[in-house]
Formats: structure tokens, C-alpha cells, sequence
């Protein structure tokens, strides 16, 4: 597969990265983002692109690709409805919108969170925004999309978060995450995990249309694929 990744320098979407540059079924790698990455490989090509909410300038390059990992995404706090609502739906949309139409053949994969609201009726104002871009992104023409809700996630291989309060976080909570995959397995998982599981989806496809943590966890531990690296 060939795969295009938003959201490259966030927590979520640099360990996806590596794991799509060592797993051998993906041939090549397109990195979409604001700033650079800072990772180099021979199938990882990048696109310093400014303007999210407009892709029509790189289309023609988007069209050779065949898989989105849509990793991009920006805390709710401190944001009203309407901006949170701008900087996740809209800018969703304005990217998914170009790769179908310019190769409808896409399989996008969509990085949600657990908790996600998908009748966008409930309380919490980031769930019901995150509900609706699914709900839009489900009824678009690809080949296939699914949305993806992992819960606690644990940073594996030097990928950090861009907060300065969740690295703070996460150097406290790293001792005892063993313990806390032991005791709460539906809700604890890692970079690493999350990025295996969306390829296994993107390549074989799955039942479910929306993956809960547990399913992330689950589809990873059923396939235990070994990675083959390529050079």
C-alpha cells in the first residue's frame, strides 16, 4: 500500500510513521504536514503544505496514493464549539474531500478517541464534533474507511507529545503502565500498537467500521505479525 499520514509530528501520528516505514507491505510513505517530521527513509517522501483547509495544490499528488492515516487533531480546551468544530471537522473534511475525488479508491483510516459521540447529541461538546466527523467520513465514497477510538496511549520508541502537560504526564505515568494495561486492558495501549493495528486494517480490512481500544489491542495480539523491515 501506498499510504498518505496527516499529523506526522503529533504523538499519535510519528509512531504510526515508524511503523509504516518498517512494515515491508507498506511500499511507500507521503508525509502531509506544517513542519517537517525530521525522519528520513528511502520510501518517505514529505510536504511542507501551509494552507489545511485547501489541498487542491497537491492533488495531483495525492491521487497516486491509495491509503489515509488521518493522525491530525487538536485538543478541545480552551477552544469554543465553533473553533474546536473548524479544526477537526472542516479541516477533516477539506482533506478527505480531495483524496476522493482524487482517487476514490482510497482506504481512510481516521484516529477519533475513545468516547467519541456518534449520535452528536451528548454533553461533551469535543465528542459530539468528533461524532460528526465520523458520521460524515462513513458516508463518503471511498473503498473503505474506519474510525479508530483509542483511549490511554503510551508513547513507545522516543515518540513524544507536543503538550508540555501530557510529556509531564506521561513521565509520571510510564512506571506503571504494565500496571495499568494489566488492570484497565480495554482502555490502555501504545504509539506502537495503534500504528500496527490501522496498517492490519488498511491491508485486510475488518468487521467493524468504528475500532474501540479493544479491538486495537485485540486485532494486534490475534495477528502477531513480525515486522519485516525494509531497507
Amino acid at each position: 500500500m501506498n499510504v498518505v499520514i496527516f499529523g506526522a509530528t503529533g504523538m499519535v501520528g510519528s509512531g504510526v510513521l515508524l511503523e509504516c516505514v518498517d512494515d515491508a507491505r507498506v511500499e511507500s510513505v507521503l508525509v502531509v504536514g506544517r513542519s517537517s517530521c525530521e525522519i528520513t527513509h528511502p520510501k518517505l517522501r514529505e510536504i511542507i503544505h501551509r494552507d489545511f483547509f485547501d489541498f487542491s495544490d497537491i492533488e495531483p499528488i495525492l491521487a497516486s496514493y491509495d491509503t489515509c492515516f488521518f493522525c491530525l487533531g487538536v485538543s478541545a480546551a480552551g477552544l469554543s464549539e465553533a473553533e474546536y468544530h473548524r479544526l477537526t471537522y472542516e479541516l477533516t473534511m477539506a482533506a478527505a474531500e480531495t483524496l476522493v475525488a482524487s482517487n476514490p479508491e482510497y482506504t481512510f483510516c481516521y484516529v477519533s478517541g475513545a468516547g467519541t459521540d456518534s449520535t452528536e447529541r451528548g454533553r461533551f461538546m469535543w465528542a459530539r464534533v468528533k461524532g460528526k466527523t465520523e458520521n460524515r467520513l462513513l458516508t463518503m465514497p471511498f473503498k473503505a474507511a474506519f474510525m479508530f477510538r483509542p483511549a490511554f496511549i503510551q508513547p513507545l520508541k522516543g515518540v513524544r507529545s507536543k503538550t508540555r502537560l501530557y510529556r509531564i504526564f506521561y513521565v509520571f505515568t510510564g512506571p506503571i503502565f504494565p500496571l495499568l494495561r494489566r488492570l484497565f486492558p480495554p482502555y490502555v495501549t501504545t504509539t506502537e500498537t495503534v500504528g500496527r493495528a490501522m496498517i492490519e486494517v488498511a491491508a485486510t480490512g475488518y468487521a467493524k467500521r468504528r475500532i474501540e481500544n479493544r479491538d486495537i489491542n485485540t486485532l494486534v495480539t490475534a495477528v502477531r505479525r513480525p515486522l519485516t523491515k525494509a531497507s
